[in-house]
């Protein structure tokens, strides 16, 4: 999953995560990540998936400056900064979060034991 983070603005600090896409920025309640600050138009930018790359697509008349330069549209990368408006956005890779291993190393445990009762009682029963 992808995250923006708002680096400036009236939503600094907000952390907007796109679990489809396209994701969509502006002003109108319909996008994903609503931004209110001067320079933002309803429908300010989306992003998109093309084959295997993620990219950002401005509309015509809006500003949209990727780590310091105009774009209409880019490849995205993780890390990127751009400035939408008076707003700047950091684009990134969400942390992943780790799923519970509990079960599984419970029961490995488990099969580690009985292997061991198993080759004492082995050696117990070949030695009388």
């Amino acid at each position: 999953m992808i995250e923006l983070q708002v680096l400036s603005g009236q939503k600094a600090g907000t952390r907007a995560v796109a679990t489809r896409l396209p994701f969509r920025v502006g002003r109108l309640a319909a996008n994903q990540l609503v931004l209110e600050d001067d320079g933002v138009w309803e429908r300010h930018f989306s992003i998109r998936r093309q084959g295997d790359q993620l990219m950002l697509t401005a509309e015509p008349e809006a500003f949209v400056a990727l780590n310091g330069e105009r774009v209409q549209e880019a490849v995205l990368h993780n890390g990127d900064l751009f400035d939408v408006g008076a707003v700047k956005l950091r684009f990134g890779l969400s942390p992943t979060r780790q799923h519970s291993l509990w079960l599984r190393e419970n029961l490995t445990w488990v099969a580690v034991a009985l292997l061991c009762l198993g080759q004492i009682a082995l050696i117990y029963l070949l030695s009388e």
